[in-house]
């Protein structure tokens, strides 16, 4: 330090901690993305310019509206009262609400005396700087699957009440693979419009799972949820299955009349499975019902209005259908809108150890039996096969290696004799030994963060086994994560 710059400092500790404060607070305030007190109570007192224009998009209008309100009530998922409450600072921490997701520090405030008497929040960075992102992407997706499995499960819960609703989120969707994460990614982003969505691909790839997803996580989720599979519905009873029945319609047919599937997802969402199997005399009234909105029951006179999204899914190529004659094209563009493609289980390989190990949970939990290891080479020759039923295929084959092992790890010779009984296609030899691992990253200062962070989460996971022998209940619990979680550390590929 100069000695025209020392002379100029004061010579008291105090005022030296004074103006290091004040120096601090002035560098916080002009270099942060927002700075935000509260007082002891916890209420907002004072915001500066950068953090009001986050205020629109926390749902205020004005300033006044804001500040003095309670800090919980106006910034979603906040911890300032925790740091009033302890005393203790959060210096870096991820805040997901309404307007965003940033990287923040929260930091107390005191008297004289030393007792706490508010707190200050800063947001660091609103939009993180590119070796931020793929950490920031990742918790947003986590935050974003959390939030989805509570919604699934209060669904759940009215649905036990007899209330038409969802059972599956998005977080259901088993897998981290980039085609997985990427189907995912475009159901969200239908789930936010109003438009119809058609789900497109081969049987049990998980269709139905993403309608009820996609329903979940739309506006219209605490509306029902009607499901129609068309291919079991004769053809003779499907517009009365559509549309309903009027009161004294025909002989026999119910006095007080019935609703038909259009009327009960009024406000909703109605699932069509296996659209491509829909006769054309039945294609021409829902296209006008899409059309309209509004249906005439059997029998009726009388149109009645319905508010209703569709989401259909077929494994048929609806297209040729079409150009067969067998498709109506004008229903083909009205249901086309919004189409998802969703991939078959062979194009997301990587996927199968984390679907086994939760596949097997929910098989064993039902029938009361203690989950059974797959050996390396089990898990391999599963992966090497060609899977022509999907996800609902490989279901079927563990709950075969159920009824068929009593041990606590199935080998290779077992899944081997069943993949044979079942027909199953190989579209690979077996790996040698072990699921596929991730590459070992350059070792480069600039190869992305995720990178490293799933390269030391694989070591790890590498570490624990050869201390435990290859147990991998054991080497999960040594790390308080579950296996599926160790298989997909194990098995991601980036």
């Amino acid at each position: 330090m100069s000695p025209s710059l020392s002379a100029q400092l004061p010579t008291d500790v105090q005022s030296i901690l004074t103006l290091a404060a004040r120096s601090l607070f002035d560098v916080f305030a002009n270099a942060s993305e927002g700075m935000l007190l509260v007082d002891r109570s916890g209420r907002v007192v004072w915001i500066n310019d950068q953090y009001r224009r986050y205020l629109p998009a926390l749902g205020f209008s004005k300033e006044s509206d804001f500040v003095g309100q309670p800090v919980s009530s106006v910034v979603q998922n906040t911890q300032m009262h925790q740091v009033i409450e302890t005393g203790k600072p959060i210096l870096v921490d991820l805040l997901t609400n309404q307007a965003g997701t940033f990287v923040v520090s929260r930091f107390p405030l005191r008297d004289e005396a030393g007792q706490v008497i508010g707190a200050l929040g800063v947001v660091l960075f609103d939009q993180p700087q590119s070796n931020l992102q793929p950490l920031m992407s990742k918790f947003a997706l986590m935050q974003r699957e959390l939030d989805e499995t509570r919604d699934a499960l209060a669904a759940q819960r009215r649905s036990a009440s007899g209330a038409r609703q969802a059972k599956y989120s998005f977080a259901s969707f088993v897998g981290a693979s980039a085609a997985a994460a990427e189907v995912k990614r475009q159901a969200r982003r239908t789930a936010q419009t109003h438009s119809p969505v058609l789900l497109l691909g081969e049987t049990g790839t998980g269709k139905e799972l993403l309608a009820h997803a996609i329903h979940a996580a739309s506006t219209r989720s605490r509306g029902p949820l009607v499901s129609v599979n068309i291919a079991a519905v004769p053809e003779t009873l499907l517009e009365a299955e559509f549309f309903g029945v009027a009161p004294g319609a025909f002989t026999g047919a119910e006095r007080k009349g019935r609703d038909g599937k259009f009327k009960l997802a009024d406000g909703g969402t109605l699932f069509l499975d296996e659209v491509g199997d829909m006769p054309l005399g039945i294609q021409a009234k829902l296209l006008r019902a899409l059309q309209e909105g509004e249906i005439e029951p059997l029998g009726s006179n009388s149109l009645l209005p319905v508010d209703v999204r569709i989401v259909a899914a077929t494994s048929r190529d609806l297209p040729a259908l079409v150009r067969a004659g067998q498709f109506r094209e004008d229903l083909f563009y009205r249901l086309h809108v919004l189409p998802v493609k969703v991939p078959a289980l062979r194009e997301r390989v990587q996927d199968i150890p984390a679907l086994v190990e939760v596949l097997l949970e929910d098989i064993c939990g039902r029938n009361g039996q203690v989950q059974p290891e797959l050996s390396h080479e089990a898990m391999a020759l599963l992966m090497g096969q060609g899977w022509r039923g999907n996800v609902r295929e490989l279901r079927n084959v563990l709950e075969q290696l159920m009824v068929r092992t009593e041990s606590a790890q199935v080998d290779v010779a077992l899944v081997r004799s069943v993949l044979s009984d079942a027909g199953v296609d190989q579209i690979a030899p077996p790996a040698s030994s072990s699921v596929p691992a991730l590459p070992a990253p350059s070792g480069q200062a600039t190869a992305p963060l995720w990178v490293q962070v799933a390269e030391l989460e694989r070591q790890a996971v590498q570490a624990a086994l050869q201390g435990t022998g290859g147990n991998k209940v054991a080497a999960a619990r040594q790390l308080g994560i579950s296996r599926a979680k160790l298989y997909q550390c194990l098995g991601q590929n980036g």
